[in-house]
């Protein structure tokens, strides 16, 4: 095995390593949206709580 493919190999490890770490912060932020979601709908009164998620649907329609 030559330098080069040992360079090749190591770049690639790196590579799947950056792919696992920025899987792991997207399940992570994810998740905290959702809780924090969650929280946010168990303090609102349904009237509010219809509203607000009115409103988060026609953000995200529009967002670009």
């Amino acid at each position: 095995m030559g330098i080069q493919d040992q360079f090749k190999d190591k770049a690639e490890r790196l590579q799947q390593k950056a792919k696992g770490s920025m899987g792991n912060a997207r399940d992570e932020a994810d998740e905290r949206t959702s809780r924090e979601r969650q929280e946010r709908d168990d303090a609102m009164p349904a009237a509010d709580r219809a509203r607000q998620e009115a409103q988060d649907r026609f953000d995200q329609d529009y967002d670009a």
